[in-house]
């Protein structure tokens, strides 16, 4: 079968690759550029702990190590500290006035601590990992300009030195903002154009909060105009700082002497009234706007990352959205391009996508009114600098309907119906809590390791099974009528065993996809109950088994010489020079 194209060789295209390859599916990368990214230390981007983890099991490389996980988060409104957020092995958080009326935010958990790292790092890692995969044919100065499709494939025309036909199983556009795969498929892609602007400046020195986010509204030595609003300082590795000042509506230019100034009297407001040494290091404008295209899917062509939305506004972060797209397809794709094609499952793509982006899009367009509106809060609630300070802390750190990311509560794909369905602290179709897990091969190793290989995870909850050997206890117990219930499935399923679960009892049976949301928790081991959940999850297609067996056996046959030898020559033959 041909390989999958991918147009677009920014982070979520790179990501959608990797993940594919992960899965044994050969693709094509379409990269319009050389093949290197410019080192901009003032393009930066926020990961939630799931999406780092994402990139570090494709990469090979421990994200974290290459970006910061903030030690705190402080707002300050004026001279005033509003709220102040320590992240560590126990996340507080401080308030420090009379605060708001209600329940307050929950508590951190080690997921909810934001990682900010510079994106050409990010990339660069990505590249990397790409420079070593077999399954992933990455061309340069290839500039898509047709597209046309037919039921057993598509494909792609690039220009360049040579005029270049590609053909593939699959086309996804990852091409950015201005995606030339939305605009040949004539695909609307409606919104609201500089919903806000801000001047950005990294640069190296010494706060006085070293390692914490400041989220600054009104700082006091800026008293006038619209331009006194708001300052956001973000921690990176090596002592560096991402500021963002919030620009007033217009396009009045930022001239390189009016953001030296602003950073000269930012850090001396922060300083005690002395700008305190500082190395500029890169300076640019970012411009948010907010859109959302009509459509995902048209035929076998799929939208992803910017192409397919854009958002920003409030501190909330469109690359981490963009990767959950990747997560989401990948698994879907990989599943069409071995057992042939699976429309209810492809087209839940974009009704799970969609809808999550839009729900965040929906909730910061409600926001942004109240927040950046002349009255503001104050016109509608009391209280309206705490009620401002908890809806940006939210987009900030990724929670409230701001920053949380969706779940597929609504999915086609969820189960309907379940008797023995119980529920667990992870609601039905929201990303899984990462714990300790035993393998198959007797190993300890963390849930989210397992993530992403295709398979579907069933997990028993299983006190005491960490202290003994797992030669003790697989014969026992649930163990032989659950992995005989396991291998019943209609697709593929590995079985792991935990300790413990937040909110699950023992004997709990839960089933995750392989983008880690989980679709169902059982009381017990329910072999029906289990294959009703399985088959939906795959769109509600049950293969002969036959079939199946025989896809197992491609499946291990590519591990070896040969199969893999066939998948590089499905990249290779990709192309062609007209």
């Amino acid at each position: 079968m041909d390989p999958v194209i991918i147009v677009g060789a920014g982070p979520v295209g790179l990501t959608l690759a990797l993940a594919l390859a992960r899965q044994e599916v050969p693709s094509v990368v379409l990269d319009e550029g050389p093949g290197k990214d410019d080192q901009r230390p003032a393009r930066t981007v926020v990961l939630r702990e799931d999406t780092a983890a994402l990139l570090a099991r494709l990469t090979g490389v421990p994200i974290a190590d290459a970006g910061l996980h903030w030690a705190g988060w402080r707002s300050m409104r004026r001279k005033q500290v509003m709220r102040r957020i320590s992240f560590g092995a126990e996340e507080t958080e401080e308030p420090t006035d009379t605060p708001p009326s209600g329940p307050g935010p929950e508590p951190f958990t080690e997921s909810d601590i934001p990682l900010h790292v510079a994106q050409h790092v990010l990339t660069g890692a990505l590249r990397t990992a790409i420079a070593r995969e077999r399954l992933v044919k990455v061309a340069v100065n290839s500039r898509l300009d047709s597209i046309e499709q037919e039921p057993a494939g598509v494909t792609a025309h690039t220009r360049g030195p040579a005029g270049t036909w590609w053909r593939g199983s699959y086309l996804i556009g990852c091409d950015g903002p201005r995606s030339t795969v939305r605009k040949l498929q004539d695909i609307r892609f409606p919104g609201r154009t500089a919903v806000e602007r801000h001047a950005v400046a990294a640069l190296r020195t010494e706060l006085p909060w070293p390692g914490e986010a400041l989220l600054h509204r009104m700082p006091p030595w800026r008293t006038s105009g619209p331009s006194a609003g708001e300052i956001t300082a973000r921690p990176l590795p090596d002592g560096v700082w991402r500021l963002d000042w919030l620009l007033p509506p217009g396009k009045d230019l930022v001239t390189p002497e009016l953001l030296v100034t602003r950073v000269r009297e930012t850090l001396a407001g922060w300083s005690g009234g002395t700008t305190p040494p500082y190395d500029l290091l890169d300076t640019g404008v970012h411009i948010v706007h907010h859109r959302l295209a009509r459509r995902w899917r048209a035929g076998r062509v799929f939208l992803a990352g910017d192409a397919a939305h854009l958002l920003g506004a409030l501190g909330t972060q469109g690359l981490d959205e963009g990767l959950r797209d990747a997560d989401n397809l990948a698994w879907k794709l990989a599943l069409a391009w071995h057992h042939g094609p699976h429309e209810a499952l492809l087209d839940s793509y974009q009704t799970e996508r969609r809808a999550a982006v839009s729900a965040r899009l929906r909730a910061a367009d409600q926001t942004l009114p109240l927040l950046r509106g002349g009255g503001g809060l104050r016109s509608y609630v009391p209280g309206s600098a705490r009620g401002h300070e908890a809806l940006l802390t939210d987009g900030h750190l990724g929670r409230g309907a701001l920053g949380t990311p969706g779940a597929y509560a609504q999915s086609p794909l969820a189960p309907q119906h379940i008797e023995a369905e119980i529920a667990v602290e992870t609601p039905p179709g929201a990303q899984v809590t990462d714990v300790r897990v035993t393998a198959e091969d007797g190993s300890f190793v963390r849930l989210r390791e397992r993530l992403g290989r295709g398979a579907l995870l069933v997990v028993l909850i299983a006190p005491g099974t960490g202290v003994w050997e797992r030669k003790h206890w697989v014969s026992a117990g649930l163990m032989p009528r659950l992995a005989a219930a396991v291998a019943a499935l209609p697709h593929p399923a590995e079985l792991l065993v935990t300790e413990s679960y937040p909110g699950a009892a023992a004997h709990t049976v839960l089933l995750i996809r392989p983008d880690g949301h989980l679709v169902t928790a059982l009381s017990g081991v329910r072999p029906a109950d289990l294959y009703s959940a399985a088959e939906a999850t795959l769109g509600g297609s049950v293969r002969d088994r036959t079939d199946d067996t025989t896809g197992k056996a491609d499946r291990a046959g590519r591990t070896g010489k040969t199969g893999e030898s066939n998948a590089s020559a499905n990249t290779e033959a990709a192309a062609s020079t007209r």
